[in-house]
């Protein structure tokens, strides 16, 4: 089976992650190119043995403005005309988009031969152009994956001809093994921040949707009550184009300024992009998610597998992967108080924590390994193209 995957960007975050996953435990028999801006992502691709082909790329937000906008489109029309060529220079069967904007880029490249698979990763907010986007993707696509029934909900109300398939994200269960990782070393290596009572950590984009500043002001709370607790922010504002949704650089500055009027410069580590995530979330004593509304949460399994507990937000698809008070807790976003608590429900209850680690890890082995994800992938494969067909 040939299959062409289709990416807008080369910035590696989330969306390319689960895609390097995937690509990796591909079986032989399957046939992939991969289709995406030159950069990091297609030097990822590269290195595992997959070939590449360089198309035009877009920071471009769903969001109508005079200079922006205008660019975005020309940006998705070449995109869609270099998708065009390259799907029918490697006989693709299968064209699988890994992200909305790539969707909209099969959705521009017109009628083709191939089953048109469009992977949702993201909720859009409401407004004329993102309705636009997902009724297009719909109409467009043999069928829609999306990466947890909450995303799929927000496709549907807007689009309910779409034809929809649920498929979670998965974690690459050799790398997140508690097993081969020295907690104690793990935290040793982050030297006073290590020594804290209590390590806390985010890990994502540094972006006002994740939620960073809902986590400094718990460890505020944290600390005003006395525990003697650090922060750890993993991760950097990535996006930062003019055209993206927010502006990423102004909420980095305001972290950071957050940060210094509580006076806890030496209580918040800033890591940015990091290759030894597994390291330094093994170390945590929690793993938090304070996100507005998260389509998924990567984090939180690669948390999981770890046998770390995580605290995750009420809102979007993490109530499909965290069972409150199993795996963790749940709690709303925007409400500091309700973090804190969370946080030393936790703490204070040293084998209730290890409990929800270990129920974690079984979790995730359940449901979220590669294995799982790629078998799930390519039975979709098998589905559309007869689907294209009929």
């Amino acid at each position: 089976m040939n299959v062409l995957y289709v990416n807008h960007t080369e910035v590696i975050s989330g969306a390319e992650r689960s895609l390097l996953s995937l690509l990796a435990g591909l079986p032989d028999e399957l046939a992939p190119l991969v289709a995406c801006p030159p950069g990091r992502l297609s030097e990822a691709v590269r290195a595992l043995g997959i070939p590449t082909t360089a198309i035009a790329g877009t920071a471009g937000s769903l969001r109508l403005h005079p200079l922006h906008t205008p660019r975005a489109l020309a940006e998705l029309s070449l995109a869609a005309a270099q998708v065009r060529r390259a799907a029918h220079r490697h006989r693709a069967e299968v064209v699988h988009a890994n992200s909305i904007r790539a969707g909209i880029v099969l959705g521009l490249a017109g009628p083709m031969s191939a089953a048109k698979v469009v992977h949702v990763r993201d909720c859009l907010p409401p407004g004329v152009v993102s309705t636009a986007t997902l009724r297009l993707i719909a109409a467009t696509a043999t069928t829609v994956i999306a990466n947890s029934q909450y995303t799929a909900d927000s496709v549907r109300a807007v689009a309910p001809r779409a034809q929809l398939e649920v498929l979670h994200n998965p974690v690459e269960i050799e790398r997140f093994d508690p097993a081969r990782i020295d907690r104690e070393g793990a935290r040793a290596a982050l030297g006073e921040a290590g020594r804290r009572a209590v390590l806390l950590g985010v890990v994502g984009q540094l972006s006002p949707w994740k939620g960073q500043d809902t986590a400094i002001r718990a460890l505020a709370l944290l600390c005003e009550q006395g525990v003697d607790a650090h922060l750890l922010l993993i991760g950097s504002a990535k996006f930062i184009a003019r055209a993206t949704r927010f502006d990423n650089r102004r909420y980095l500055e305001g972290l950071h300024a957050q940060v210094a009027a509580a006076g806890l410069q030496q209580r918040v580590s800033w890591l940015g992009e990091r290759d030894d995530v597994p390291e330094l979330v093994r170390a945590l004593d929690v793993l938090l998610l304070p996100s507005w509304e998260e389509p998924f949460g990567r984090a939180l399994i690669e948390a999981m597998a770890l046998e770390v507990p995580v605290i995750a937000t009420t809102v979007g698809g993490p109530p499909e992967i965290v069972r409150d008070g199993r795996e963790g807790y749940l709690a709303p976003p925007r409400e500091p108080q309700a973090w804190a608590q969370a946080i030393r429900r936790i703490v204070e209850r040293p084998d209730g924590g290890r409990q929800m680690g270990r129920a974690g890890r079984e979790r995730v082995l359940r449901e979220f390994t590669v294995a799982h994800h790629v078998a799930a992938t390519i039975a979709t494969y098998e589905r559309v193209i007869a689907r294209a067909k009929a």
